[in-house]
């Protein structure tokens, strides 16, 4: 294990279901589904025998139907108090909320929702293709929102994946890092003496915080790559690199084995060096600290219980709005393609 006194890594975890994360983050999990051809229904082409429909986290041949019946996903569910932020690198999210908002967004698409004080929303997977596998891929991550913003009105937004800033660097022994900016500014050396902007965080979000130094990455390296973790720009930010697919990589001169969590301290530059097995991947959740207490009952994440039992009532009382919905695990249209419908009436379409 490196020296304490010198390395820049804090310690180093195992990743499982969720994985583990530091303030202001609450919660990460990832989607790796190998889905099987589509039916009618959009569902997977497969029995689902020897499934526990409504609670399959099986991973029963590859792939679960997680509280889906038909078609895989998260039917209706609320939430207050927090953010999700929900990256999909393969295959298709059908959103339906409780505001009236529609969405179906995918292949390297963000969703950045602000839950606020309170919204249902179901997340579906819908299985389009009948001839071939319909592979899922994704993060969603929850972001706390500082007391003083729990009780903002819910927002979503679309980060589509031709808008999303991406860095290219290629090192002199011709390896090369891709890095994809979801949020947080990401300079100096490892831009290549310049910066890349991230696009504009909701704006309740702690992200959108001037001195939050939130920042929300995922790096690609080819075999042998090497890349440079930049420092961070404020003092007492906390960073995770989630070390998700590939053999093994060297983090500040220690060898990590994947899968793994390694917590960095953020005033460092850390150099990450690929082995030569393969390609490897990561994640980088980084923030300062809210540092407010935290009081969680499932989907509701507040600062006193007292706040979670007034979430209760309010959702008891008023579904956040109700659900406008013929059911609780809506899919839009097969021929759909990727869109947003905003609560307000507004469309919009990638590259619009």
């Amino acid at each position: 294990m490196s020296d304490p006194r010198s390395s820049p890594i804090v310690q180093i975890k195992p990743l499982g279901f969720p994985w583990p994360t530091i303030d202001p983050f609450l919660f990460c999990v990832y989607h790796d589904d190998a889905y099987p051809k589509g039916n009618a229904q959009m569902g997977p082409e497969a029995p689902l025998a020897g499934r526990q429909i409504g609670q399959d986290f099986s991973r029963k041949d590859g792939w679960s139907m997680y509280h889906g019946e038909t078609v895989p996903g998260f039917p209706a569910h609320p939430h207050r108090g927090f953010e999700t932020v929900t990256i999909v690198r393969k295959g298709l999210v059908d959103h339906s909320d409780s505001l009236g908002a529609t969405a179906r967004f995918g292949g390297g698409d963000v969703q950045w929702l602000t839950a606020g004080k309170g919204i249902s929303h179901s997340e579906m997977f819908p299985l389009l293709d009948a001839g071939a596998a319909n592979p899922l891929e994704l993060f969603q991550i929850w972001l706390n929102l500082p007391a003083s913003h729990k009780m903002a009105e819910p927002h979503f937004t679309m980060f589509w994946s031709q808008a999303i800033p991406r860095l290219a660097s290629d090192d002199p022994a011709g390896g090369r890092t891709e890095v994809s900016v979801i949020a947080g500014r990401l300079g100096g050396a490892a831009a290549g003496g310049g910066a890349v902007e991230p696009l504009a965080p909701p704006p309740d979000s702690w992200a959108s915080q001037a001195d939050a130094d939130l920042a929300i990455w995922t790096l690609k390296m080819t075999p042998g790559a090497r890349w440079t973790l930049p420092p961070a720009a404020g003092k007492g930010t906390r960073r995770m690199l989630y070390f998700f697919k590939g053999a093994a990589v060297q983090v500040a001169g220690e060898r990590v084995q994947m899968p793994a969590a390694v917590e960095l301290r953020a005033d460092a530059a850390v150099e990450l060096v690929n082995g030569v097995e393969g390609t490897s991947e990561f994640l980088v959740l980084q923030g300062r600290p809210i540092g407010e207490p935290v009081a969680q009952y499932g989907p509701f994440v507040m600062n006193t219980q007292a706040e979670i039992s007034q979430a209760l009532d309010d959702y008891r009382r008023t579904q956040f709005g109700g659900w406008p919905w013929p059911d609780a695990a809506p899919v839009h249209a097969r021929g759909a393609g990727r869109f947003a419908r905003h609560p307000d009436g507004r469309e919009e379409v990638p590259g619009a």
